[in-house]
């Protein structure tokens, strides 16, 4: 179980957005597709989210990463916009996400990011190797005030409200 808890004297600690304090590249080769693929990981303004640039493409295609723009979900996860696709972002999402990355600009020379060693680490050496730094604005959360549950066959998710951030 995680559990996050008010600040000192039990007020509430207020985070800021978080950036990388440089820009960083690594390349490799693309698991489903075999193509060899450049990455650079750049800092973003506040509120950028996180976006993908494919700069193979003319113009260049920006893709947020974002639920709506979510392709498709078996054996990786991809995402589309205007008919472009980019493959395999879930390992990337994961490092910026557990180092608590809210904003950067993912540039892509391919239509599938590196597959690296298959797992997340490699991304969290390279964002670690570029930095992170706060940004002037503060951190946005979703709030759960229901109780949702989902469920397909025999998975499921359950979410009920909380007063702070605990997964079990």
């Amino acid at each position: 179980m995680i559990t996050a808890s008010s600040g000192p004297g039990g007020r509430k600690a207020v985070l800021c957005q978080r950036t990388l304090k440089t820009a960083v590249e690594t390349s490799g080769i693309g698991l489903h597709c075999a193509e060899p693929v450049r990455l650079c990981l750049r800092p973003a303004p506040v509120d950028t989210g996180i976006v993908f640039r494919r700069t193979d493409l003319h113009p260049a295609v920006d893709i947020p990463a974002t639920l709506e723009h979510v392709a498709q979900t078996t054996l990786s996860t991809s995402l589309a916009r205007d008919g472009q696709h980019l493959a395999t972002v879930e390992h990337l999402l994961a490092a910026l996400s557990g180092l608590g990355v809210d904003n950067a600009v993912v540039e892509v020379t391919a239509r599938e990011l590196p597959i690296m060693d298959g797992s997340a680490g490699p991304f969290v050496s390279l964002i670690e190797s570029a930095g992170v730094v706060e940004q002037s604005a503060p951190r946005l959360y979703l709030r759960i005030k229901r109780e949702v549950r989902v469920a397909q066959g025999d998975k499921w998710a359950l979410f009920q409200p909380f007063a702070g951030f605990r997964v079990a």
